[in-house]
């Protein structure tokens, strides 16, 4: 088995990385870092990150949900498992905590555990016709304007049907995974993560009517920008973004793959809503 290792690039994650790498060469598990992960501790043999996916049988994440989605776009549709390890507060994605960390690894090791199937998105820049940008997310694709821009005006259209014109400081298209980030503090809905479904959610919409509204997970959704002098940028993941321009038109549809979590063993996805969202306090 050969473990690839992309850890957060900041020194507290050095320690818990070197008793990592221990654990896994005791056991004569290959181990696969990129630069900035083998930087931490001081070891010069590294990898390219982009290449890891394509070496490695599962790829541990240490660090936050934030690593972890970047870890997901960069796997693609490679058909390789996430090990996602937390760091700091208990995330929604990296769910294994460092009290579980030896003993969920331990299953990992001897291919017992289970995997957590998520939905992606691809999304599409469309510029006078022609395509200038596709990318996969596991999260959300979020239209958004600059901090001093006027609200966006903005078409969508589901399977070649138009829905409504939305005027807001932005949309939201998020999946099931997403549901907790961005979309839920925007007001949309939490979607359990197995639901085949994508959410479109306005940012502080003009017309107080535009809600969140859940489609199914083949739908063809497309936004056409009609502002013409409005700063709006396209964030994709909360990380990777660009600027847009009018009349630029955003396809986004269901990705043909989907990225595997390695689920920790006991854990129910309603034990970390309730931790994450403290539902138990008042």
């Amino acid at each position: 088995m050969r473990f690839g290792i992309i850890a957060k690039p900041h020194l507290e994650a050095a320690d818990t990385l070197r008793q990592f790498l221990s654990y896994l060469r005791e056991r004569r598990i290959e181990t696969v870092l990129d630069a900035e992960t083998a930087a931490l501790v001081g070891e010069t043999s590294s990898h390219q990150k982009s290449r890891i996916p394509a070496q490695v049988d599962v790829i541990a994440v240490l660090g936050g949900d934030g690593t972890l989605l970047s870890v997901a776009r960069l796997i693609g549709c490679y058909d390789v498992p996430i090990f996602g390890i937390n760091l700091g507060s208990l995330g929604f994605l990296t769910e294994v905590t460092l009290e579980e960390l030896y003993p969920t690894l331990d299953k990992v090791i001897a291919g017992d555990v289970e995997y957590d199937e998520r939905l992606m998105l691809t999304a599409r820049v469309l510029r006078q016709g022609e395509k200038i940008s596709q990318s996969i997310v596991l999260n959300d694709i979020v239209i958004n304007k600059s901090a001093l821009a006027k609200i966006i005006d903005m078409e969508a259209y589901i399977d070649g049907r138009y829905v409504a014109n939305f005027k807001a400081d932005g949309l939201i298209v998020s999946t099931p995974t997403g549901s907790t980030a961005y979309n839920l503090a925007a007001g949309g809905p939490i979607v359990h993560p197995k639901m085949r479904a994508i959410i479109l959610a306005p940012i502080c919409p003009h017309i107080l009517t535009n809600r969140p509204v859940v489609v199914k997970d083949d739908s063809q959704i497309e936004i056409v920008l009609k502002s013409e002098k409005t700063e709006v940028l396209l964030t994709l993941d909360g990380q990777v973004g660009f600027s847009l321009r009018g009349g630029d038109v955003i396809q986004i549809d269901k990705a043909t793959c989907t990225i595997k979590l390695i689920s920790c063993p006991g854990k129910t996805y309603f034990d970390i809503l309730r931790t994450k969202l403290k539902w138990t306090q008042r």
